[in-house]
């Protein structure tokens, strides 16, 4: 295989590759998101939603930080219970492993921001926050010991 027909083949699999991205990529990525603000608290994703832990503030909070720290995406959960998964704050690129979220765990806050949805999911972009309370004060006698689920 000659040069040229080599430099060909990576142009002719590169544009292929373009085009299988933007074809696959969602739509609602392409379109911007709606401008809400939340109000909840911001905790791990994992204990969350797996069921591991049930407890909020601070009966939940070492946890919260250790598992923002270690990767486990953060997220806000309102008094309705739902779920929004942060996936920036502010002009700060990390979100996973982020300190600055890891500083917010079981804080009780609200936040502008961008809303985006895809199969179910909600996602936040954090424009700032407007509000926060700090962390929840919530005993373990309050909520109840329930350090791995139920």
């Amino acid at each position: 295989m000659t040069i040229l027909s080599q430099a060909r083949r990576r142009v002719l699999l590169s544009t292929v590759f373009a085009g299988l991205l933007a074809a696959l990529s969602p739509a609602s990525a392409q379109q911007s998101g709606q401008r809400v603000t939340i109000t909840g608290e911001i905790s791990d994703s994992w204990c969350t939603i797996s069921g591991l832990m049930f407890a909020k503030g601070t009966a939940h909070h070492q946890c919260a930080v250790w598992c923002a720290l270690g990767g486990i995406p953060v997220a806000i959960r309102d008094a309705g219970g739902n779920l929004y998964l942060i996936l920036k704050i502010g002009d700060d690129e990390d979100s996973a492993g982020n300190p600055r979220v890891a500083k917010l765990a079981t804080h009780e806050v609200t936040v502008d921001g961008e809303l985006l949805e895809r199969d179910g999911v909600k996602y936040l972009l954090v424009d700032r926050i407007a509000d926060d309370k700090g962390v929840i004060t919530m005993t373990q006698e309050e909520h109840g010991i329930q350090p791995f689920g139920n």
